[in-house]
């Protein structure tokens, strides 16, 4: 089969395409035929040798994908998935996945919508629980054109919130406010955290995944009561929020899910979709021989909304 191989950890064109040995699923996995490669910001960061867990080379990079089970339990074999895997293995035709992770692809969701959602949506859909949101709360969204944000934008006007949503450059900005953010606004502009306040006079809670100054800004704005939900950080740092006590804010946090919960998150997010109240965006596909250019333009921070591979 055709894959994509790091053996050596450095720039995007470490990823080199090759052959690869077709993978064989054993007792209790399925071989999926892939027809989509999710791409993730984390995944850069393993290829670069910085990421937040180790890896041994060489390895195939990605661990989520979609397409249809080839081999395994027979009442699997034919079904439509999406599917995380074991942290690699999925920049490639083939891929064998644990069962317990095979969440069926409901009629209606395009495969490369379920993939898009496969990491995004799942976290999304765990952000907007943990936050606990309320009818009449105005929430801040960073980052709001990328995978996760673009689903926060969506999920919480679904919850009934006021969003504002922060992008980087024009572009991005009117497809946060296509989205159906109420404010989209450039973090760009330096006055940014003004704008937010005319807009909106109150922010009740903050989905951070940038950190840095933009996560620091954010987190000013909310008053006491508010709530801080912090999950990323693409700026390269943490948001300060040593004084969050003093301030009365409060600083959410989540626990690592199980099997079961990733699942059941996943469903969820896939049923938002079936029902019209999500709407993945993807920005880029690149072909599979292509992975160092998807990875350039994820570092490039020049992309929109979910880049997915296609072999």
């Amino acid at each position: 089969m055709r894959a994509v191989w790091l053996k050596e950890f450095g720039g995007p064109g470490v990823l080199v395409a090759g052959e690869a040995p077709d993978p064989v699923a054993g007792p209790g996995e399925a071989l999926i035929a892939v027809e989509y490669v999710n791409t993730t910001f984390v995944e850069t960061q393993v290829r670069a040798g910085t990421g937040p867990f180790p890896v041994e080379l060489p390895m195939i990079p990605g661990n989520g994908v979609g397409g249809v089970v080839r081999e395994g339990p027979p009442e699997w074999v034919g079904r439509r998935v999406v599917s995380s895997l074991r942290g690699s293995g999925g920049y490639a035709e083939l891929a064998v996945a644990p069962v317990p992770n095979l969440v069926e692809v409901p009629d209606g969701v395009a495969m490369a919508d379920a993939v898009a959602v496969l990491a995004d949506g799942r976290t999304a859909t765990m952000l907007i629980r943990a936050a606990g949101l309320r009818r009449w709360d105005t929430v801040l969204v960073e980052a709001a054109a990328g995978g996760v944000g673009g689903a926060l934008v969506q999920l919480a006007l679904a919850e009934g919130a006021t969003v504002i949503a922060l992008a980087g450059g024009p572009e991005k900005v009117e497809l946060a406010r296509g989205l159906g953010a109420h404010f989209a606004i450039d973090y760009r502009l330096d006055d940014w955290p003004d704008r937010v306040y005319d807009a909106t006079f109150r922010v009740d809670a903050v989905f951070d995944g940038v950190g840095g100054t933009i996560g620091r800004q954010a987190f000013e704005l909310l008053g006491k009561g508010g709530r801080m939900v912090s999950f990323g950080l693409a700026s390269g740092s943490w948001t300060d929020t040593s004084d969050a006590e003093a301030r009365g804010v409060k600083v959410v946090t989540m626990g690592r899910p199980g099997a079961a919960e990733l699942r059941e998150l996943i469903g969820s997010a896939l049923s938002t979709v079936a029902s019209g109240v999500l709407r993945p965006v993807i920005g880029q596909r690149f072909p599979l021989e292509k992975a160092a250019d998807a990875h350039a333009a994820i570092e490039s921070r020049g992309t929109v909304g979910k880049t997915l591979l296609v072999p």
